[in-house]
């Protein structure tokens, strides 16, 4: 029999992606989470797993070097996690790199120290868009750097039997020979609507209204938003959301401790209490069972900040597939073009004028898009400008971001708003 596949899980949260993996087939190595309640949730289902909690960056917490093959040690299967989603986030500031939260690229450093044989990290939407062009480029060449190749893919959660849209953009990284076996996921359908997930639990207490309801909840939900500590309670997300979900008759201003009574009446809608808020995440009392421990907000949190696990499963399945070499293989060609701009500043090393820059990227590029593309790049990346009497050029620097540097802002950062991270 083969040895079961391992696998290293980082900002774990309460465990969607880690019972998603476990289902596929992966034996968790170690998961690490930050957030004590969702420790407690993980600790209270799998009270044999090896869980580390504290800053998954801190060496005191858990060494990556502990985990690297050698001679008698064969490597770690799949590094796997959820890193924070602030940094990246379309309703908020998009600091990227220079936001203390951002944990992306140091995930991807540890690739060299683990070697593991595959790479799994999810975050928003946000990450795809242009803004990121540069970060997702530098994570890409640093992943070809170590030997592997990778490749991005935005996954709606509702294409794979989750009831809600839920886009997620992933990153899947493996040795080359590997990766020819991968297969990013299909869809397996059309996902269930709010009513038909939800009518069990929204009548589990005789209310009337309960059918009725179920007939006008008759499409997926919007995305479901844990929020963070910063904020107050939980509520299922800003005003377009909480619109969206009145119009399938949710009120989403707070969430319910029970279910609606028999002669229960509602302006909108009821309220959802956390059970049918993890329905909808894709938690279920068959497959997918779990139990949140805490109080409501926190159950709330941990449940809306958490990874579909039917998504996480057939993500681990495909991944397990290529390992295994069990999956057809093909061809792909990898090397993707994030962005042009920031490959020739950092191949050529030295200042580029703008002549230059659309010369080597082969782009016809006016000077104000030039201009803002620059100034993205800026956002992750020290860039140097000469703009004397030649020509005005440009320099990569630096990038920005937490790689691991003992002297980096990000410490400082970080445990001043310790208590508010999430």
């Amino acid at each position: 029999m083969t040895e079961p596949l391992r696998v290293i899980e980082i900002c774990a949260g309460a465990g969607g992606q880690a019972l998603g993996l476990e289902k596929a087939g992966f034996e968790h190595e170690l998961a690490i989470e930050l957030d004590e309640n969702a420790v407690n949730t993980l600790r209270h289902n799998r009270p044999d797993w090896n869980i580390a909690q504290g800053d998954v960056a801190d060496l005191n917490v858990w060494n990556p070097a502990n985990y690297a093959p050698k001679p008698d040690r064969r490597p770690i299967d799949l590094l796997a996690g959820g890193v924070p989603c602030p940094p990246f986030t379309i309703a908020g500031r998009q600091l990227g790199a220079t936001d203390e939260r951002d944990l992306f690229a140091w995930a991807v450093e540890q690739v060299k120290t683990v070697r593991p044989r595959a790479l799994l990290l999810e975050n928003v939407r946000g990450l795809s868009m242009p803004r990121f062009a540069g970060y997702r480029q530098h994570v890409l060449d640093r992943l070809r750097e170590f030997g592997y190749a990778a490749e991005w893919r935005l996954l709606n959660a509702s294409d794979y039997g989750v009831p809600q849209l839920r886009p997620r953009f992933v990153l899947v990284a493996m040795a080359a020979e590997d990766f020819t076996h991968f297969h990013w996921p299909d869809p397996i359908g059309k996902p269930p609507t709010v009513g038909e997930t939800l009518l069990p639990l929204i009548s589990a207490n005789g209310w009337k209204g309960a059918e009725k309801w179920a007939e006008k909840a008759n499409s997926i939900a919007p995305t479901i938003v844990g929020g963070s500590k910063k904020h107050g309670g939980a509520d299922l997300g800003p005003s377009r959301a909480k619109r969206a979900w009145a119009e399938i008759g949710v009120d989403a201003l707070g969430v319910a401790n029970r279910a609606p009574d028999p002669d229960d009446e509602f302006p909108v809608g009821p309220k959802l209490t956390c059970e049918m808020v993890a329905r909808i995440q894709g938690w279920d009392n068959q497959e997918f069972q779990w139990v949140f421990t805490g109080k409501k907000t926190s159950n709330y949190r941990q449940i809306g900040n958490a990874f579909p696990p039917p998504v996480a499963k057939i993500l681990g399945i495909a991944i397990a597939a290529a390992l295994n070499r069990t999956a057809e293989r093909r061809e792909r060609d990898l090397d993707a073009a994030h962005d042009p701009i920031y490959r020739v500043l950092r191949d050529k090393g030295d200042f580029m004028t703008a002549a230059q820059i659309s010369r080597a990227t082969k782009l016809a590029l006016e000077s104000h898009e030039l201009e803002r593309r620059i100034s993205l790049l800026r956002r992750d990346f020290h860039i140097e400008i000469s703009n004397g009497k030649a020509p005005t050029a440009y320099k990569l620097g630096q990038f920005k971001a937490f790689l691991g540097q003992e002297d980096h802002i990000r410490h400082d950062q970080f445990e001043q708003h310790r208590t508010r991270i999430s």
